[in-house]
Order: structure tokens, then sequence, then C-alpha cells
């Protein structure tokens, strides 16, 4: 089917095997400046949009989420006093046993162990800090939620759950030079930043077929596709999720943005920073790593030239590595 594109007049020829694969859309990207071209002959009537059904059963998904547990808010809220003491965020986090031996596994791992084992949650906020110990509780939360495979976007378990700690470790770093202040939200932004991609996986692999179709004859980022062919993308269902969680829209907003920085706040730039680096150095980025946007004007504004980026890169991979013993979770 020949097609031409209204924004900037390029003509080009989509095959009849692939318009057929993409029939329930809409549009396709333009292989010129793209903009959405509709996937038609001139003359045709529009075809019918993606039906809403489809977006309320992906929304409703967000349900099937399991919550983030009590003590994370609890401990979020007694970060927020000033007075907070050691003991008190310990007792929080050993109200919930299951919570706190995932804690102490993390504890005990290369990267946070301490000379000597450390064997209670009291001990470990002794040896490690609140700050740290809070990132732990946030890993121990999210490692429920996070470790499992995305087929949908070409991810084993341990990847995805490597990337996330890849983006978690890399926006911490990246704040804690641009905005201390926010280091432990873009930590938690940097964690939870691909969660929409488990809500979207079991739609994504449904429409295989379209996906291809329209990646394979004018690559775009997976962001794209996951627009024309479902309506929205993981980052808007990712933000949707830190709402139902009940985290500060600080962290959603950031996660909202994280593919389109310029149009968040600072917090967006560091985790998209902080996702860039990490698929550039290949930690788990499936298959829209090698089509990731780099947005030149964050890295910039972040004063994270080729020798910063190149550097976070190698603490990255050591943290992950060590973190998660090589082989995955070690929790």
């Amino acid at each position: 089917m020949k097609t031409r594109c209204n924004q900037c007049g390029r003509e080009f020829v989509i095959p009849d095997e692939r318009v057929r694969a993409l029939a329930r859309n809409a549009t396709f990207p333009c292989p010129g400046c793209r903009g959405p071209v509709a996937l038609r002959p001139a003359g045709q009537p529009a075809q019918s949009p993606e039906p809403d059904a489809l977006k309320d059963r992906i929304l409703g998904a967000l349900q099937d989420l399991p919550p983030m547990p009590e003590a994370a808010h609890r401990a979020r809220a007694v970060l927020s006093d000033p007075d907070a003491s050691f003991k008190r965020l310990a007792g929080i986090i050993e109200t919930d046993p299951a919570i706190s031996t995932r804690v102490l596994k993390i504890a005990n791992s290369p990267f946070y162990g301490a000379r000597g084992k450390i064997a209670s949650i009291q001990q470990a906020s002794a040896v490690l800090g609140t700050s740290v110990l809070m990132d732990l509780l946030t890993l121990a939360c999210s490692s429920q939620i996070l470790d499992r495979s995305l087929a949908g976007y070409g991810l084993e378990a341990s990847e995805f759950w490597r990337h996330s700690l890849a983006v978690a470790f890399g926006a911490r770093r990246i704040a804690e030079r641009a905005s201390p202040a926010e280091a432990q939200d873009a930590f938690m932004a940097g964690l939870l930043h691909d969660a929409g991609k488990i809500i979207l996986d079991p739609h994504v692999r449904e429409r295989q077929s379209q996906f291809a179709a329209l990646l394979e004859p004018v690559p775009c980022p997976f962001t794209e596709a996951e627009q024309h062919v479902l309506g929205f993308d993981h980052a808007t269902l990712a933000a949707d999720a830190c709402e139902r969680w009940h985290l500060p829209a600080s962290i959603a907003e950031a996660i909202r943005h994280h593919h389109d920085p310029r149009n968040g706040g600072l917090l967006s730039q560091v985790v998209h920073a902080a996702d860039a680096i990490a698929m550039m150095s290949g930690i788990g980025g499936g298959v829209d790593a090698l089509l990731y946007n780099a947005d030149r004007e964050s890295l910039d504004r972040l004063h994270l030239d080729d020798d910063a980026a190149f550097d976070l890169m190698t603490e990255m991979a050591d943290y992950v590595d060590r973190t998660t013993g090589e082989r995955g979770p070690v929790f």
C-alpha cells in the first residue's frame, strides 16, 4: 500500500502483509518526521480505533499488582521526620517478618555487607545508616513485583530485575550530585521506572505481529510502538501504578516523563539519564535497548559527558553484580 505523510509530504510503501498485521491501528509513524500516517489509501475512510474495552482491561490490570507493603509506607513517613532514629526505623521493618528476611539477605550481599555478618535489623540500621536501610527496604519490597520475565519485551526475570537495579543505583548517584535532597526518591523512581511493562507485557505478546510490522519497516523507539498499538506506553502505566502504591506524586511524574524528560522536572531527567546509561551498558535492555533515544540536553544539564557516563556504567555493573550475586536476586 502506498501512502503519504500529511505533515512532511513524504511518500512510502507499506507491504500489504504488514498492513494486515496492523489492521486494528489507525496510524503508522512516518519514516521521515515520525508523525502519524493513516494506514489507508487516499479516499478510504479511517479505520476504527482500538476498542475502549482494551484500554479499560489494561488499566484494570493495575489492580492485579501486589500492594506496596505497609512497612514501606510507614518507613517513608518516619524518614520525613528529621528526628527519626535508627531504632524507630528498624522497629517498623521488624513488624513484617518476610520483608525483614529480605532486607537482611540484601544487607549481607557483597555490595552492602559489612565486615562480619549482619544478623538483625537493629544491627543493619546501626552499621549502614537510615538512608541505606531505606534503600534495602525499597529493594526488598520491590523484588516481589519486579522479579519476573517479560517475554513481550524480550526480558528474562533476572534481566528485568538487573536493569531496574542499575537504573535505581544510577539515578541515586546522579541525584547525589544534582539534587541531593531527591536522592532517595531518585532511587525509588529508578527502581520502578519500567513497572508498566509488567502490566503491558501480556498485551504486547498478544499483538506481536502488530509490533513486528510496526518496528520492522522503519524501526522506531518501542514506546512509540506501544502508543500506536495500545494507545499509551509503559511509562504512563508505571506512573499510574505508583499512584496505586500511594507513592509521592514527584516519583510518579518522574517515571511518567522518563522517556520525554524535557516535559518533566529534574527528577525525570535524572531517571532518563540513568536509564539511558544502563541501556548503553547492556544491562537488561530488552527489545527497546538499541533504539533508546538519549536526550542530550538532559545529559548535559546533569554534567554527564562521555567520561562521566562511562564511570557510571562501571559503577552500575559492579553494584548489580554484587547486589544480586551475579545470578539474580539473592532475596
